[in-house]
């Protein structure tokens, strides 16, 4: 029977779930967005994300997909003239508010409405994959540090550190970042799964309000890749490494307990970047194919 791939952007605040990946017994965003995409279907749906982010971590601008049969695509539009990808959107933001709702009330949990807002439906074109055909995400990481205070409305949004931390030091240490390189020192592996990354660019810089911000895009991240470089820029910006260290620490390529993980709340993934429609099949073609590391 044919198909029909349906590209979904959200945002949601990542505090209340257990992380994106559906698990059973925990509360995920994954399986939230799946439950109430399965009701408007009426069939069970299985997304396939840009990016899985940890529990506490936050996304503006991340990218799903899903296929339903064409069939059942064309009866959810009921002949309207937004079509079923405006039907979709439109009646989702009303079951996600019952997901987040009294169905968590009615199995104990507390109520979070608005924890997940849907920011766009469409039909996908030829050849999208929202996780292979990505080029980069892209990701803010902020630190409320002792130049400008704690704010205790942005406790769940940031890491508040109590020392002043040294932006210029920072910014030097992570200059070692951008290139195709292997990032083991920096990441959590996954069996079977490469650790090489092309970071593409990473800025640190202290906005003016006076919060810094760690700024990064590449074209993956492995696990906790992106939170154990904050926290090794931290070190750096306490003056408890010298700038050098990170650069040592990539060509190292090694795990080690002196590693900083950096708490998941100031992270956020701030968009996820496709090339144009005629691309997307040979992009999601070449992810697909194992990166191998750079010659040594």
């Amino acid at each position: 029977m044919p198909t029909v791939r349906v590209r979904v952007d959200l945002s949601y605040d990542g505090g209340p779930f257990d992380g994106w990946a559906r698990q059973p017994g925990r509360e995920t965003v994954q399986g939230s967005v799946e439950a109430a995409l399965s009701m408007l279907v009426r069939q069970q749906v299985r997304t396939v994300v840009a990016g899985r982010t940890d529990a506490g971590v936050h996304a503006r601008g991340q990218v799903l997909h899903f296929d339903v049969d064409a069939q059942d695509w064309v009866r959810l539009g009921g002949g309207r003239a937004e079509g079923p990808a405006g039907v979709l959107q439109r009646r989702l933001v009303g079951v996600l508010a019952r997901v987040l709702g009294t169905e968590r009330r009615q199995r104990g949990l507390s109520e979070i409405p608005g924890a997940i807002v849907v920011q766009a439906v469409r039909e996908a074109p030829a050849g999208f994959d929202a996780r292979f055909s990505a080029v980069a995400r892209r990701y803010t990481y902020r630190i409320h540090d002792g130049a400008c205070g704690h704010d205790p409305l942005t406790r769940n949004s940031t890491w508040w550190i109590k020392e002043e931390l040294d932006v210029t030091a920072m910014q030097e240490a992570v200059a070692a970042l951008p290139g195709l390189q292997d990032f083991l020192s920096f990441c959590k592996p996954r069996p079977g799964a490469t650790t090489v990354r092309e970071v593409r660019d990473v800025q640190v810089n202290r906005t003016g309000q006076g919060v810094i911000e760690l700024q990064i895009e590449a074209d993956a991240f492995c696990h906790n890749m992106v939170r154990s470089i904050v926290g090794a820029s931290v070190r750096v910006g306490r003056g408890e490494r010298p700038v050098e260290w990170m650069a040592q620490r990539v060509a190292q390529r090694e795990r080690s307990s002196d590693m900083l993980l950096a708490p998941p709340q100031g992270l956020v993934l701030e968009q996820v970047l496709y090339p144009d429609d005629l691309g997307l099949a040979a992009r999601a073609e070449q992810t697909r194919a194992r990166r191998e590391p750079p010659e040594v």
